[in-house]
């Protein structure tokens, strides 16, 4: 509470490590993914025993599993962020490796279990999805490659972070997954602005970007027929956004009731992709805007403690993974109510998925290394040559 109040405390030399981490990690954005997850499982006990009772499972079956990724998630949220930023990179740049070999061999060795994109591993007792787990760590080594750039003499690293990007989305392009492929440009994007991209450069890229877009309606069907749906104006009352825009009307300021919403036995990812749906019909708008409240926290005060960070490697890894984090939670919403197409994006640490728990709770853990306090003067102290 002081450091919420009075702000950061200086770190003792010699200090144990916990008593340090709980000093120095920024306790409000923790309290608040906290209370993500929290929301995740209320919301799971309403909206996966209809899927689990179809399938022949317990009723809380999803529920359980949930709650056991999430103790893995949240077990490494904690331990990455009790890392040193360089520990971060290292085994972000292994963990990346691994991840881009994976996703690479998807098109031989993966599965789309019936939903016409191939995006896993099915490994018997659980899937894996490579993507989830290739985000943070492309974040952190574009985000290396960008800072080495900014040294004398150092190497090209917002082309070869630019050319790794563009590898990613090609890759990621034909599972078809263009929401993650999206996300990957939309984090380069932002961390190549804040190294000082010119914005001449940026509306070339927005320019390509729709080339691209116009290319992938005109060659894949998957992808057209996602943005047909998504620009006819009589929507579907039988289709996935049909039975979420009548539970988000249904819903109204403070829900249904608790048990009382009627999306979940339609709806076949209630549990996943349109979880936000769920909570709008039961527990209505005030729930809605609790839950964009804990996500905009989260992003705004990751923010301006980066602005602070002298270190330009810190500010661009923890802008790209603070802004990518705050984005998704936006997409996922956005399909629900209509103001995005459909894209298969869960919602961090809300909605249900062994892969995205873990691979968000790895995430936001290198996001609170990154903002975590040190001792260092303020950047504007460089401008104003006041730094000893």
């Amino acid at each position: 509470m002081t450091e919420m109040v009075y702000g950061s405390v200086p770190v003792r030399d010699g200090e144990p490590i916990l008593p340090k981490w709980w000093r120095t990690v920024d306790r409000w954005s923790m309290s608040c993914i906290l209370m993500l997850f929290g929301v995740g499982i209320l919301l799971g006990l309403a909206a996966s025993p209809p899927l689990a009772a179809k399938n022949g499972f317990d009723p809380f079956h999803y529920v359980q599993r949930q709650a056991f990724f999430g103790g893995l998630a949240l077990t490494a949220m904690f331990l990455t962020s009790m890392m040193s930023p360089v520990l971060v990179r290292r085994l972000a740049v292994l963990g990346f490796l691994v991840a881009f070999v994976a996703l690479a061999f998807l098109p031989f060795f993966g599965t789309d279990f019936g939903k016409g994109a191939v995006r896993w591993y099915s490994l018997g007792f659980a899937s894996l999805q490579p993507s989830e787990f290739l985000k943070p760590g492309f974040v952190v080594v574009a985000a290396w490659m960008m800072a080495a750039a900014q040294e004398i003499n150092g190497p090209p690293g917002r082309l070869w972070s630019f050319a790794l990007a563009v590898a990613i989305v090609l890759m990621l392009a034909m599972q078809p997954d263009f929401g993650q492929a999206c996300l990957v440009l939309f984090g380069w994007g932002v961390m190549y602005f804040v190294a000082g991209a010119p914005m001449l450069l940026l509306v070339g890229m927005a320019g390509l970007v729709v080339l691209g877009g116009s290319f992938a309606y005109n060659n894949s069907e998957h992808f057209a027929r996602r943005i047909d749906g998504f620009l006819n104006p009589d929507v579907d009352p039988t289709t996935q956004l049909g039975y979420a825009t009548n539970a988000i009307r249904e819903g109204g300021f403070f829900g249904v009731g608790v048990g009382e919403g009627q999306v979940k036995w339609s709806l076949p990812d209630a549990h996943t992709d349109f979880i936000i749906a769920v909570a709008a019909e039961e527990y209505g708008l005030v729930l809605v805007l609790c839950i964009i409240a804990l996500y905009a926290t989260v992003v705004v005060r990751s923010m301006v403690r980066l602005m602070r960070e002298r270190d330009p490697f810190i500010r661009l890894a923890g802008t790209g993974l603070a802004c990518m984090f705050g984005v998704q939670a936006m997409i996922n919403m956005g399909v629900a109510v209509r103001l995005l197409p459909a894209k298969g994006m869960t919602l961090p640490f809300v909605s249900y998925g062994g892969s995205s728990l873990i691979a968000g709770g790895i995430a936001v853990g290198m996001l609170l290394a990154f903002t975590r306090s040190r001792p260092q003067g303020e950047i504007g102290d460089i401008l104003r040559g006041r730094l000893r």
